[in-house]
Formats: structure tokens, C-alpha cells, sequence
């Protein structure tokens, strides 16, 4: 029996320790693909290169980097270097991917590219700061991707995981809604030397709304998260509601 074919990406780059932990543990489920990108791609989202070329260099045996984005690299990995792939798995990323960062995040935008192509999917993000310790998160990304190669997943769903820094190796996965996290938005405005004004954008986290059963509580009370996250965005009840509005009518699921 062929093995299985397992493609890898992430968003932190092709040298990510991280990246390295996973290629090790999903060595024992099959043939392991690394396609990652040259650089780090943090937050980059669901971005693709289409104004500029895309470089593709050999790292040895089945090891790849991509002078572009996770997109990039899941797309090029499909289109050109692979012709078959059993599942896909971005990770592990130095730090959690919880709520609304599955909208921003490049290792996720990696799994949902796999997602758009009918491959199926896994992003696994270790949830913490500094001195990572990427083993049970690697061995966490391994034990889901073992299931989805022999369950499957619904068409345009993957699997989002997050692992807290100092999960046990036993702890089990529990299924959790995406939540809701909260940042201090900033826009710092600095003179480079001809004094011309630019911009660093962003904060750090503030905390996350309360909401029982969300990947944010799960992981504040030291549970690994799995979200199962569906690609189609559109809100069905309010699409209904829609249809009282003057001029609109006409909603249909099929």
C-alpha cells in the first residue's frame, strides 16, 4: 500500500524550528513534503503573488522554499511540484491562532488554500511566547492528521489547533468555536533619517471576550483547541431576514 502523501507549509519560514518539529513527527504517517515559504510570512493572510515571479528553490530531499507567501506555497506545491497530496498541514506556528486571527493568519491561510483545492487540512499554532517547546504540539498536529487521512473531512472545512506551551502529552483534544480576541490597536508614527513620517501598525493582545466553549477559553484553561472552520462566511439566518428588505428577495441554499 503507497504511503500517503503529506504536504507541510507554515508562515514563519522554511528554517522555522517549529516547521522542523512537524517534518519529524509526521515522518512515521508517510511521505513528508516541505513547501515553505523563503522568509517569514506572519500574517500575511490569504495573500498570493501574482505582479511579481515566484522562486522556487530545492532544499534538499522533498524540501522546498517559496520566495512568496503560504499561498503561494500550497498553490505552487498543487500546481506544479506535486501531483497528489493526501493532506496538508501548516504549522507549527510560534504562537497561538485563536478567533479572528484564522482571518490574518498565513499559517492558516496556508491550510485553507489545501481546503480551496479539495485537499484536506490541518493549522496547528503553539499558543505561547517565547522558549517554545514545539513536542506536543508536533505530536498533537500528528495525531489529527492521522484521522483526517482516515476519516476525511466535509468538503471546505479544515481543522484549526492550537496548543497551550505547557500542555501534557495526554491531554486530549476538545472541540471548540472559533472566539474572540482582543488587541490595543496602534498606529505609531516614527521620522526616518530624511525625516520623512512612516508607520508601525499593531498592538499587543489585550485578553478575549468570555465566551464558553471558544478556542480562547480552551486554551486560557490549558486545553488544546480544535475548530472545525467552514470556508462559506455567509450568515443564512440574517440572508433570510435580508429578503424583507425593500428590493431584495430571492435567497436560495441550493
Amino acid at each position: 500500500m503507497a504511503k500517503p502523501i503529506i504536504l507541510l507549509t507554515n508562515d514563519d519560514g522554511i528554517n522555522a524550528p517549529g516547521l522542523h518539529a512537524l517534518e519529524e513527527a509526521m515522518a512515521e504517517l508517510g511521505e513528508v513534503w516541505v513547501v515553505a515559504p523563503a522568509t517569514e510570512q506572519s500574517a500575511v493572510s490569504q495573500a498570493i503573488t501574482l505582479r511579481s515571479p515566484v522562486r522556487v528553490r530545492d532544499c534538499g530531499t522533498r524540501r522546498f522554499s517559496i520566495s512568496g507567501t503560504p499561498t503561494d506555497c500550497v498553490y505552487v506545491a498543487l500546481n506544479r511540484l506535486l501531483e497528489k497530496v493526501d493532506v496538508c498541514v501548516s504549522g507549527i506556528n510560534h504562537g497561538a491562532n485563536l478567533g479572528d486571527d484564522v482571518l490574518y493568519s498565513g499559517t492558516v491561510a496556508g491550510a485553507i488554500e489545501a481546503t480551496l483545492r479539495d485537499v484536506p487540512a490541518v493549522a496547528v499554532s503553539l499558543a505561547g511566547y517565547k522558549d517554545f517547546d514545539f513536542g506536543v504540539a508536533a505530536q498533537a498536529g500528528r495525531k489529527l492528521a492521522e484521522q483526517v487521512l482516515r476519516r476525511g473531512l466535509p468538503r471546505g472545512v479544515f481543522l484549526n489547533c492550537n496548543v497551550p506551551q505547557d500542555a501534557s502529552p495526554d491531554e486530549d483534544f476538545t472541540i471548540c468555536k472559533l472566539g474572540r480576541r482582543n488587541y490595543r490597536h496602534m498606529v505609531e508614527e516614527k521620522l526616518d533619517p530624511r525625516h520623512n513620517p512612516y508607520y508601525w501598525i499593531g498592538g499587543a493582545e489585550v485578553g478575549f471576550d468570555d465566551l464558553p466553549g471558544s478556542d480562547c477559553n480552551a486554551i486560557a484553561e490549558g486545553k488544546i483547541s480544535v475548530t472545525p472552520v467552514h470556508l462559506d462566511m455567509t450568515h443564512y439566518r440574517f440572508a433570510r431576514e435580508l429578503e424583507s428588505w425593500d428590493g431584495l428577495k430571492g435567497f436560495h441554499t441550493s
